[in-house]
């Protein structure tokens, strides 16, 4: 194992990325949950991005609350930069999911459940851009 390899394991496993994951964990539920609940009342591709705007909130308040407590931004500059960062999030969480849900997950043959494993694939795939775009650009 190379020294770069330990020092990116170390930072993998860091208090604060940890802390980050959590959030993020429960943000994702939130998500998640949110999106079954809303496609209730709104298509698929729609309910995805208004349940990932739920969730960016509950991930803006946690991650803001618990993972970068020593942020030096105000928060209104915080909340603009973590928007950004998520508008980023939100194209690739929506285009994983839907590419998922509607193309490739068909084509493999899936019926179980589809739209919930393309979702969930797709919250999950934006996890480490957004901890490198929070750290250096939201709570810097």
């Amino acid at each position: 194992m190379t020294t770069e390899s330990l020092g990116i394991r170390r930072k993998l496993a860091s208090p604060q990325f940890l802390k980050f994951l959590l959030a993020g964990g429960v943000a994702a539920a939130v998500n998640f949950g949110s999106r079954i609940v809303f496609n209730h009342w709104m298509p698929f591709s729609a309910a995805i991005v208004v349940a990932y705007i739920a969730g960016m909130i509950t991930a803006f308040v946690l991650t803001k609350l618990f993972v970068f407590t020593e942020s030096e931004r105000p928060t209104w500059q915080s909340a603009v930069f973590f928007t950004l960062v998520n508008v980023v999030a939100v194209l690739q969480t929506w285009a994983v999911s839907v590419a998922l849900a509607y193309y490739v997950l068909p084509w493999l043959g899936v019926a179980w459940h589809p739209r919930e494993i393309a979702h969930f694939v797709g919250v999950v795939v934006p996890v480490f851009t957004s901890y490198i775009g929070h750290k250096k650009l939201t709570f810097k």
